[in-house]
């Protein structure tokens, strides 16, 4: 399925290789069809993990695929639906389906209960943003919707901003902690900054930047590793 609206309106999506689909079976998630090469189905990651799995020649499958490299095994999955929650992440414009991908990753890794894309974003379940989540996708809910501000709202939002932010390792990170982060150049939309509990900034040497992932990835493990109020 590599048209989004396709996608959505069947919420379905195809996950390629056999790391994400040992995540997805891993999570509870059941794919609808496994299909791939006689090599890929063979690897060590899914043999014996799926059943009735459709072999394909190398040629069929990577007329198929969408990786540059097709993995050899790939699978149509239902799109889950996790109940999702606090801490959260708010994505705003970022349409680099990487570094989508590698925040959905982070946020995972660090915790974080639901991430929240707006409409600008790349699709969260196409296959670029599927292989940069490396399995992410499948341990925290996952939610494009069309009000990010609304969606926002609950939250104890702390917005992150180039400049004039207050350093990251003196902010206020407590509460129902909700991340925005927007995409490189651009930032943050006014109407997501004027609902900012705090606006973070992470201090850099001279001349130097992150992107939005690495950016992402350093604020949540800030976060994740402070200790819990109380202990």
């Amino acid at each position: 399925m590599r048209d989004a609206r396709l996608r959505r309106a069947e919420r379905r999506a195809v996950i390629e290789g056999p790391h994400l689909l040992a995540a997805a079976l891993a999570a509870g998630v059941q794919p609808v069809a496994v299909f791939g090469t006689e090599a890929g189905l063979a690897k060590p990651e899914v043999a014996g993990l799926v059943r009735n799995a459709l072999v394909l020649s190398p040629a069929v499958f990577r007329a198929i695929a969408d990786a540059e490299t097709p993995p050899g095994v790939a699978a149509e999955v239902p799109i889950p639906e996790r109940e999702g929650g606090s801490p959260a992440v708010f994505l705003e414009g970022i349409q680099d389906a990487g570094n989508v991908g590698a925040i959905i990753r982070s946020a995972a890794a660090f915790g974080i209960r639901s991430v929240f894309l707006d409409r600008s974003c790349a699709d969260p379940w196409s296959p670029k943003v599927l292989r940069a989540g490396m399995g992410g996708h499948f341990l925290t809910a996952v939610r494009p919707v069309e009000d990010l501000a609304a969606a926002a709202r609950g939250t104890r939002l702390v917005c992150t901003v180039v400049r004039g932010g207050r350093p990251l390792r003196e902010a206020d990170l407590s509460g129902r902690l909700g991340w925005a982060f927007g995409a490189e150049g651009t930032g943050l939309s006014p109407a997501l900054l004027e609902m900012a509990a705090e606006r973070v900034t992470i201090p850099m040497a001279a001349g130097e930047s992150l992107n939005v992932a690495a950016a992402a990835a350093v604020c949540l493990y800030e976060a994740f590793s402070r200790p819990a109020a109380g202990s």
